[in-house]
């Protein structure tokens, strides 16, 4: 007799944001090729500066002024990633812890004069001397912006092929998912209830915010379709994840 599965756990974001924090990653510089080496540690604090706020993998407020960071594209706040077995992962919450780790372990500067359509300073960050738009794509938890900078391509490909961060399993580029989820703000249901339940050919599936398909997915709740504010109330209904 099979075992019945175990309701899949999606942790919330502080608990996300305490998990990789306090594994804090420590960055320093070997040879003349400026290569970072990227090693947890256990000890170090992870309080973020009173001056300082992340905002998402990319974006963090300095002093109150909202900075971009530059050649770099962080998963959305809300994406999921799949890992090796296919299972969901918060990709976008740990994208948010990293950049959490990286700047509570000191003071942050940030260099950069242009802006972008939404106000937004463009700027290269820097923990003492280590780049972080850098390190958080040579941790796996940011894909190089080639449309805007080739600067971390390489950082990009070392990462790929120490299969570090999400690239350990499948994701959807970033710039792919705000594309196919520019309805993403008024698409939710009554409470903010975000996760969509839809029925089709295949069964009951519900699609995360962040997944592939999430924007494209219509609900329509006269036909049994609905809306679920956790993914664990999703699954107790009846509902199976997408699979992409």
């Amino acid at each position: 007799m099979p075992h019945p599965q175990p309701t899949p756990h999606v942790p919330s974001e502080q608990r996300v944001t305490q998990q990789v924090a306090h594994g804090l990653f420590r960055l320093f510089r070997k040879g003349k090729g400026g290569l970072l080496l990227l090693v947890l540690g256990a000890h170090l604090p992870a309080a973020v500066a009173a001056d300082i706020r992340v905002i998402d993998g990319d974006t963090l407020q300095l002093r109150g002024e909202t900075i971009r960071l530059s050649g770099i594209d962080a998963p959305e706040l809300h994406q999921s990633c799949q890992d090796l077995n296919g299972r969901h992962t918060p990709c976008g919450l740990l994208a948010k812890a990293a950049l959490d780790g990286l700047v509570g372990a000191g003071s942050v500067t940030c260099t950069g004069n242009m802006h972008d359509a939404y106000g937004r300073r463009i700027a290269t960050c820097f923990q003492g001397t280590a780049n972080l738009n850098q390190a958080m794509v040579r941790l796996g938890q940011a894909r190089a912006y080639l449309r805007y900078s080739r600067q971390y391509e390489k950082d990009e490909v070392i990462a790929r092929d120490n299969t570090t961060g999400f690239w350990r399993g499948t994701f959807e580029p970033p710039w792919r998912i705000r594309a196919e989820n520019l309805d993403l703000p008024s698409s939710e249901g009554s409470g903010g209830c975000r996760i969509k339940g839809n029925i089709s050919s295949q069964g009951r599936i519900y699609h995360s915010p962040g997944t592939r398909h999430y924007g494209r997915t219509r609900i329509n709740t006269e036909t049994g379709e609905r809306w679920f504010c956790a993914v664990k109330e999703a699954v107790a209904a009846g509902w199976r994840p997408a699979k992409r």
